[in-house]
């Protein structure tokens, strides 16, 4: 019996081994490690979206454990809900709570894939929360194949030149702020020549 629990011990340590070296790896591709959204600023992120219309496509770019798609997911049941993540561990956790939630498939998805890719075409409302060379690039794309008129919400980050429609200063310990922005909205110092 005493063999069976060292085998278990050794087992499970090289697993957790394994996943501790997949973050890792993957937070160096990145350039960021996953970051969980806290309580407050989630509760700000769902105060500034406020309403999405039946229906709503959403996504959740660079999802991360899911936490912050899980809640968009339980506040708007009528919208459906996609998280983008390109980072095994983070990924198969976020799958892991949206069936703990008891969320189905058809209103919460979580895939694996590159954020700067996705379509976005169809998309309602973009919610971010990435590092500032990451929304360097994803403006761009962003300004490409979004719709006019899709929302974006960003926690922590701004655009560098994009004006935001609003800016909510959470009161957490690190005064986070939530920039919303719209797709077609051009920044006042853009000139049309």
């Amino acid at each position: 019996m005493h063999a069976f629990y060292l085998i278990l011990s050794w087992s499970l340590a090289a697993i957790v081994l394994v996943l501790i070296l997949l973050i890792f790896i993957f937070s160096i591709r990145n350039g960021i490690t996953p970051m969980p959204t806290s309580r407050p600023v989630r509760s700000m992120v769902m105060r500034e979206i406020d309403r999405l219309p039946e229906g709503s496509e959403v996504v959740e770019t660079g999802s991360g454990f899911g936490t912050l798609a899980v809640n968009l997911a339980r506040r708007f049941p009528l919208s459906r809900i996609t998280g983008v993540e390109n980072s095994l561990v983070p990924l198969w956790g976020s799958r892991l709570l949206a069936a703990a939630n008891r969320l189905p498939k058809s209103r919460l998805a979580f895939r694996r894939g590159d954020l700067f890719e996705y379509p976005y075409d169809e998309v309602d409302l973009v919610v971010c929360y990435l590092h500032p060379a990451a929304m360097r690039r994803l403006g761009p794309v962003l300004r490409e194949r979004a719709k006019n008129g899709t929302r974006i919400v960003s926690v922590f980050f701004a655009f560098d030149d994009w004006e935001p429609a609003s800016v909510a200063v959470c009161s957490d310990l690190y005064r986070t702020k939530v920039y919303v922005y719209h797709v077609g909205r051009q920044h006042p110092l853009d000139l049309k020549v």
